[in-house]
């Protein structure tokens, strides 16, 4: 704290110096003043040349792909001139407030509700893009949710002041101002009211405020030294069932590999995860990148219960530091938060980061390669429930209207082009060049301020690679045939099967007869279609409306990560001959709901299973050598 209090003049004589002649934006929102949940923003306004001018907040935010409509939660708005008098304000969208005699314009206020908690209609905001805000508890600030622009100066200097209690930490990925550092930087100030600090921070523009959400609660952070860069690990928990020193312990290992994977140096100085850990039952549940930082939204669990699923869900934003930090296209250099055009290249950003996510762990011994071959079975399989005859460049241009229930497929078939692409550049070049080598290139090529045009990516990426890059990029990203992976496959000495009848012991659910409902708010499976069922279902005699509650007399766990590993449990202590039973709530003809106990027979049930993958005992030494290149660091 030391240092971040002898810098300020030095720091403030710097900033003054770097302005704009159109000023600065100047924002105040003080977290120790809530008012009916509601927080109240104040911008002091950069100088405004036109008449009229149109105060927006984003839409959508970079890294979404999904409409939010941050304006919605805005209430009361207000625009003044310097002698006070209030000035004529329409609002002409959800997002947007036509200001009047915007050259007299001094200071605009408004209140905002936070995203978790407030009801509004339209789409849900993703939880780790919202707000949340519990008084003396925390505070999420994305600050898409905060703050606005105006229309054509996204460009012009942010300056944002965060009054806060004295024993509060704010998180974030901005760095503290050193001598002759370029923009972002914080400082602190000391109020004369003792219980309170105030923190400021400056961004060069409004993307890089977007870009740098923080979490204020009491401090619970830890410090990791992965290479060059500082790695702040900061944790929110209600009840304490995590720490981020345990986190911190948890993640070193696979930051530290990733480090590797990049070949050692990592483009970032700071870099901050912020997780937020709630006590509620959630079916929904994620995390958000940023260029310096990622926000998590998870149910709160030991850290034995979220081992694993963190080390995935981390490993994966981390390497957002890469794509698209550094490889990125014009769509995502110059995005507009109120009228986006989407990039073609979903696969690259979030296909070929969860790919990344995965091999690396596997690469440096983290996982095993039988588990990773499973991690690849359970993306083939999930790839199966998507449109997979339109072109992968379509979904991802299109994501926002014609496709949005798409989404989800580029963590999906995204990462298996990536595998694929890594496994045919390896083949290609006898193992000495693949995926890593060639997002290095990219991104020697491209940089944190050079983007590439959508529609010139395949055609740079062959110049840097071979000409059959180009023909599978074609074909399978901006075609819409079928991944060849009993080729692929083949290369790397695998055996593959796409499909096979089987028959074994079931507990008698099926994905398209079941449903999730809320009871006493939390979500609980319910049977939504008895006729949907398996035999071994049918047998069991389920109803319309029965929910769920034991299974051979065990309890269900709450809907969170722990639940698939619960239920192939279930499944694993199925022996054929025995006895399946289940406790169900239903209700009766007073309309009550009672426990009721199902049993059946365990019968095998014969269905298809898709995709099964496994280690060639014949492999040839050609193909052990790609798979080595392929499942080993070099």
């Amino acid at each position: 704290m030391r240092s971040l209090f002898t810098l300020i003049f030095s720091f403030l004589i710097l900033f003054a110096a770097g302005q704009s002649k159109k000023g600065l934006y100047q924002y105040t929102v003080d977290l120790t003043q809530i008012k009916d949940d509601k927080l109240f923003v104040e911008l002091k306004a950069p100088i405004i040349s036109s008449d009229e001018i149109v105060f927006y907040l984003p839409k959508i935010i970079p890294g979404t792909y999904a409409i939010a409509d941050y304006g919605r939660y805005v209430s009361n708005l207000k625009a003044f001139d310097k002698k006070g008098k209030e000035l004529v304000v329409e609002k002409i969208n959800d997002n947007g407030w036509k200001i009047k005699e915007a050259k007299r314009l001094q200071k605009i206020s408004y209140w905002i509700d936070d995203t978790f908690d407030t009801e509004k209609t339209g789409a849900k905001v993703f939880w780790p893009a919202g707000t949340n805000f519990e008084e003396k508890k925390d505070f999420i600030i994305n600050e898409a949710g905060f703050f606005g622009y105006f229309d054509g100066m996204k460009d012009v200097p942010f300056q944002f002041s965060i009054v806060r209690q004295k024993d509060f930490y704010g998180s974030t990925g901005l760095v503290a101002q050193r001598t002759g550092d370029p923009l972002p930087k914080v400082r602190v100030e000391k109020k004369e009211d003792s219980d309170k600090r105030i923190d400021v921070y400056q961004v060069e523009n409004y993307d890089r405020l977007i870009d740098s959400p923080l979490l204020y609660a009491k401090a619970d952070t830890a410090i990791i030294k992965v290479g060059n860069t500082e790695v702040l690990i900061s944790s929110y928990s209600p009840i304490q069932k995590i720490s981020a020193r345990q986190i911190a312990e948890n993640l070193k290992e696979v930051l530290m590999a990733q480090k590797e994977y990049l070949g050692g140096k990592l483009p970032v100085d700071k870099y901050a995860f912020l997780f937020y850990w709630t006590d509620q039952p959630v079916t929904n549940y994620g995390a958000l990148e940023h260029s310096y930082s990622s926000v998590y939204y998870m149910p709160e669990q030991t850290i034995e219960e979220t081992a694993q699923q963190l080390r995935d869900f981390a490993a994966h934003e981390f390497f957002h530091i890469v794509t698209p930090l550094t490889i990125h296209s014009e769509e995502i250099q110059f995005f507009d938060f109120n009228d986006p055009k989407m990039s073609e290249h979903l696969w690259l950003y979030e296909g070929v980061t969860e790919y990344f996510a995965g091999n690396v762990q596997v690469k440096y011994g983290l996982i095993s390669k039988e588990r990773y071959l499973n991690v690849l079975k359970q993306k083939m399989v999930m790839a199966d429930n998507f449109k997979n005859d339109v072109p992968f460049t379509d979904i991802s241009k299109f994501t926002l209207d014609k496709y949005p229930d798409q989404y989800f497929n580029v963590y999906q078939k995204g990462a298996l082009i990536g595998l694929c692409l890594d496994i045919k550049l390896r083949k290609l070049s006898n193992g000495k060049y693949g995926m890593q080598n060639l997002i290095a290139d990219l991104s020697k090529k491209y940089g944190k301020t050079q983007a590439f045009k959508d529609d010139e990516l395949f055609d740079q990426i062959t110049k840097l690679t071979y000409p059959d890059i180009g023909t599978f990029l074609n074909t399978y990203v901006g075609g819409n045939q079928n991944l060849p992976f009993a080729e692929i496959f083949g290369l790397v000495g695998l055996k593959y099967v796409e499909e096979q009848k089987v028959s074994e012991p079931s507990i008698g659910l099926d994905q398209n007869a079941i449903t999730i409902v809320p009871v006493d708010g939390k979500p609980m499976i319910a049977i939504k279609d008895p006729s949907k069922l398996n035999e071994q279902g049918k047998a069991l005699d389920f109803k319309e409306g029965d929910i769920l509650i034991k299974i051979n007399g065990e309890k269900f766990p709450d809907l969170g990560p722990t639940f698939g590993q619960f239920i192939q449990e279930q499944k694993k202590a199925l022996v054929e001959g025995g006895t399946l039973s289940y406790g169900v709530l239903r209700k009766n003809e007073a309309g009550e709901q009672k426990e009721v106990e199902l049993k059946a027979t365990v019968v095998k049930v014969e269905k298809t299973i898709r995709h099964l993958l496994d280690f060639d005992s014949n492999a040839t030494p050609e193909q052990l050598a790609i798979q080595k290149s392929w499942l080993t660091p070099n």
